[in-house]
This record gives C-alpha cells, structure tokens and sequence, in this order.
C-alpha cells in the first residue's frame, strides 16, 4: 500500500511544514509521521504547539542531540539500519510503499533520504534547490543539499531562484516550482504584532559553522556589547550556542554587558519577539524568511547564504565585515520596511486566486518581485501609479515581468502609439480620471496620505 512519509526531526522543519500536515488532515489523506530523534524533547514541544499528532515513530533517544559528538553518535546509531533494508522497511516505513517527505538541509534530512532509498520507497524534497555555492558556507548543509537533490525523486523548489538552481545542476525533469511558501502560513498563525522596534533587539545563533569558530564567536559577542550599551538585547541560546559561549569564557561578558539570556522559546513567542525588535542579528534560514517577511532589520552573521530573502531590502549579509557590521549597528532603522503589510499582502494574494483572479494590479516594485517568488502563476499589471509614461518606463515593466500596464492619465493616443510600437508585447491600459479621484499622473494624494 503506498502511502506518504513525512520525515522529520527539528524545530524549523515542524514550523514549516505543520501547514501541510494540518492540510492533509482537513483533507482526509492519510500520512505516517516519523520523527528523527534529532531533537526528541523540543520536537514534542514543538508538536503540542502546532497542532501535530503524535509521530508513528521516533528514532534515536529521549534526549536533544546538543553537541557535535552527539549529533556524530545519533547519525552513526541511525546509519546502522541502513545496513538491512528489511528492518528499514519494517521498523520505519510500517512495511509500506509510497514516498518519504523530507525537508530541508540537516543531518536528519540526509539520513532520511537514504533511509527511504534503502527501503525502496520514492522521496520527495521540500525546499529544493536553495544554494549558497559554497561547500565551506554553510557546512555541512550545503553539502547535505546537493546530496539530497541527488537521492531525490521529486524536488520542489520555493523561488524563481532555487528553480534556476536545478535547471543547472541538470534535474529540471523531476522539479516542480511551487506556487506559495508554509513560511508565510506558519507567520502569520504565530503573530500578534507589537508595536516595531518596541522590544529588546534578538540575537540568535547556531550554525555548525560559526560554533567552530573562535573570532567569529568573539567578534559576535564584541558586537552584541556595543549594541547592549545603548539598545536593551535578547540573546536566545541554542543548547550548542550556550555551552560553546561557556566554553570560551564568553557568557559572563555577555551577562555583564547586561544582556538577557534565554533558552529557546516557543515559535509563537520569538516571532513576535522579532516583530517587536528595533533590529535583529542571526545566523538562521528560517529567521531570514521571516525578518524579511515583518521588515525588521536584520544582519544576517554569515559569509554566504542560500537564500534571497530580504536581500538589498531590510536582511544585510555581514560576511563577518567589520565596516559592514559597524554600520548596520550605527543606524539600523534605515533598513526597517513596514511589517506584516506584506505578510498581509501575500496571504490575501493566496485567497484572491484561490477564487480564480486572473492577475493583480501592483505599485511597488519590491512587492512585485515577491509576488513573482511566492506566485509565480499569477499575472500581474502595473498600476498607474507605478508613473509609467514613455517607452523607457514600459521597457523596465516588461523586464520585470509585467503583462500588462495603466499608463498615465495624461498620455496623448500619440504617446500611446509610441509606446505601443516600441514594446508590442506589453498590454497597454489607460488611465482615466475618476469622479472621486484626487490625484496627478496616476500618484493617488489619499493612498499617500494613507500610507505615511
């Protein structure tokens, strides 16, 4: 009987992927839940709060792998089954066919591919096709990522980006581009926004790449004082984060620096602890896509990431830089865009073509290219109030990708004409000059006035 494995085992992968597994029950579709053992204890947690059932099986301990060693004695327990494919079958998959779900780029995500390939079983990859290019950044998730794509039989991929990304690495015949992103659902579950850059700035760090690094770790810690001296911060520790500070001696200059220390937090609690930051520093994927989805300013601690997500917008990659580091902390509301405006966006954009629109009038350019990212089937128009009035204007929106747009009021049928033979394959639409419109070339003086 084929059936669908969904193989899980950390925070971000049950964030992500509780909207589909909340589907598949509104839907009737059955599924077997396999938990890694990767986190036992924060994955139950995890569980209660989003609405999970129980798993059908959970491998490895009782207790959080916290520690390289540990995560080394984990995978080597796990990677012994692989030698029998009849108990992989039997003890994992239930003696079932199928296809085995797997997320992202984590240790647990690698061994349940080869598990699921052990056990004959097809396996499909979430969140296919992000890389960073670089073996050394992220290790060793960008080495994980090209191995899984490999072992997969059906890849999704999240942008426009990551789509590219296949379509290099040869393995465009078994991707798909999906039409939406469980990060913004999983957003929007869990915000009850606070008032912005009202709270203490958020600091979160965890990656194998920066534990392992003593000046990096120093320099983090050098940044976070700077910042404490005139900004109240948050430093949410991972198990691994709070033992490697200890280890260096680093913690106590933290609590000196008068820093507040906290163990993880629910989902629900630390995304609007982000929505409410004047400014937030992580090395974390998932805490990129939600900071660049609220506007936070946030200084991504990393040399490369996989992910374009808030880039040249509100997310700023330090690539440890000391100049660039200096002056995100010197004046970060520069890089703040206006939260949850496009979380709101995005979610009716969701409901609107759920009911058949066939496109959307948009202004802003940058809601524009993350519409593109998130709906990449929808068509869309620019506004007048995009100024479109000559040739030059309608030659950007059809680099954008705009199929169609609303000229100006008060260009002539001449300049239409123009326009028309200089760029045939953009539909053109006029703008004509409503009894309730208080407006000039297109620029509404109430949506102005609105939206200051």
């Amino acid at each position: 009987m084929d059936t669908i494995h969904i193989f899980l085992g950390t925070k971000a992968q049950y964030i992500k992927t509780a909207p589909l597994l909340r589907l598949l029950v509104q839907r009737g579709i059955d599924y077997r839940l396999i938990d890694s053992g990767q986190h036992a204890r924060l994955s139950a947690s995890m569980r209660t709060e989003l609405g999970v059932r129980r798993p059908d099986v959970v491998l490895g301990g009782v207790n959080d792998v916290t520690s390289i060693g540990g995560a080394v004695s984990w995978a080597a327990g796990i990677s012994r089954r692989l030698w029998s494919a009849r108990s992989v079958r039997h003890d994992i998959f239930g003696n079932r066919g199928g296809v085995c779900v797997v997320h992202g780029d984590t240790p647990s995500t690698l061994l349940a591919a080869l598990l699921a390939r052990r056990a004959g079983l097809a396996v499909a990859h979430l969140e296919a096709g992000l890389r960073s290019h670089s073996l050394r950044h992220p290790f060793p998730e960008e080495a994980i990522r090209l191995l899984v794509m490999r072992l997969s039989t059906l890849l999704f991929a999240p942008d426009a980006t990551a789509m590219d990304n296949l379509r290099a690495l040869g393995l465009e015949d078994r991707s798909v581009r999906l039409p939406g992103n469980t990060v913004i659902e999983a957003l929007d579950e869990s915000l009850h926004l606070s008032q912005p850059s009202h709270g203490p700035a958020i600091v979160s760090m965890h990656r194998v790449e920066n534990l392992t690094s003593r000046r990096r770790v120093e320099r983090l810690v050098a940044t976070v004082e700077r910042l404490a001296a005139t900004t109240p911060v948050r430093f949410v520790l991972h198990t691994p984060t709070d033992e490697a500070l200890t280890r260096m001696g680093l913690r106590d200059r933290l609590r000196d620096a008068g820093v507040q220390l906290l163990p993880l937090v629910s989902h629900r609690s630390f995304v609007n602890m982000l929505a409410a930051a004047p400014l937030v520093i992580t090395d974390g994927g998932s805490i990129q896509e939600e900071c660049a989805l609220l506007g936070v300013p946030t200084l991504l601690w990393r040399a490369r990431t996989e992910r374009p997500d808030g880039l040249d917008a509100n997310v700023v990659l330090s690539k440890y830089r000391p100049q660039t580091i200096a002056a995100f902390i010197a004046d970060p509301e520069r890089y703040r865009t206006k939260p949850s405006e496009l979380v709101d966006a995005l979610l009716f954009l969701g409901e609107a073509i759920e009911k058949g629109v066939d496109a959307a009038i948009v202004q802003d350019l940058g809601l524009v290219r993350l519409i593109q990212r998130v709906y990449p089937q929808l068509e869309l128009h620019g506004s007048t109030q995009m100024t479109v009035h000559d040739v030059s204007g309608a030659r950007v929106m059809k680099r954008l990708g705009i199929e169609r747009v609303v000229l100006a009021r008060e260009n002539t049928l001449d300049d239409i004409r123009a326009i028309h033979a200089a760029v045939p394959d953009i539909g053109l639409e006029t703008f004509v000059h409503g009894a309730l419109c208080i407006s000039y070339s297109g620029q509404c003086y109430m949506s102005g006035m609105i939206s200051e």
